[in-house]
């Protein structure tokens, strides 16, 4: 098999998926014709299709000694109980505020111009044959002329202003070796016919955790912030799946 023929193969293959898995996001469209968009059932992330627990390099475990005859424990910041999110199963609030903003400006010009000509009135004594075969067509002055004229002008502008504030309550789903936690959470929210997502993952320090059992998303590590919606409006911004298509596969 030659690479050329694989190459082929690979981007049939992909042509395929693509168009299965359009296929699959249109049916879906269709099921919701006539209503809002439906949500999702809830349903234990640990299940999901592709889920892998969370491993880390870890330091060995240090049990913590609790002190003769004292009522307060190790690492507690309650004097009764440590209301804090702490075990798998435990909910915690995650306060997430963003507000990034980027601005970008490139600009590329290129222009080069090449031009050569050769006018050779003898070539190998093959000048009079040509002559004979084609008399009207053969120049022996214009035998070799070779010209080439390349331009770029590229020009790119990125402006980004975004803001989003929203507070998401997870679920711990994980407890590392060293303690730290593994959480997860969605929230979906349907207004007029427009069902708004918004999925967070992460590690969190026990130690990071206020008092009111709440963390800023500042704070999480390999943190995964999906924030998207689906119904109407999104379908309107959205370019058709034909389109995506051709935009994936040309190669212009």
């Amino acid at each position: 098999m030659t690479p050329s023929f694989r190459r082929s193969l690979l981007r049939a293959a992909a042509v395929v998926a693509t168009a299965a898995l359009s296929s699959c996001n249109m049916l879906d469209k269709l099921a919701d014709v006539g209503g809002p968009p439906k949500t999702s059932r809830i349903e234990d992330p640990t299940q999901a299709a592709g889920y892998k627990p969370v491993t880390m390099p870890m330091p060995a475990p240090v049990a913590p000694v609790a002190n003769v005859n004292s009522l307060w424990r190790p690492g507690a910041r309650d004097f009764l109980k440590d209301q804090r999110a702490s075990e798998v199963g435990d909910i915690i609030t995650v306060q997430v505020s963003m507000a990034d903003t980027a601005t970008m400006n490139n600009n590329t010009k290129a222009v080069s111009a090449n031009s050569d000509q050769a006018n050779p009135l003898t070539f190998l004594g093959f000048e009079g044959s040509l002559g004979k075969i084609l008399p009207k067509a053969v120049n022996p002055n214009d035998l070799f002329s070779f010209g080439s004229t390349s331009t770029v002008n590229g020009t790119g502008t990125l402006a980004r202003n975004e803001t989003v504030t929203i507070n998401v309550a997870a679920m711990v789903t994980q407890k590392l070796p060293n303690g730290n936690l593994v959480i997860s959470g969605t929230q979906q929210l349907e207004v007029n016919a427009e069902l708004r997502e918004i999925g967070i993952k992460g590690i969190i320090r026990p130690q990071d955790i206020a008092s009111g059992n709440t963390i800023s998303s500042q704070q999480i590590a390999e943190a995964r912030i999906v924030y998207g919606g689906r119904g109407t409006l999104s379908d309107a911004q959205s370019a058709r799946w034909g389109q995506q298509l051709w935009d994936t596969v040309s190669p212009f």
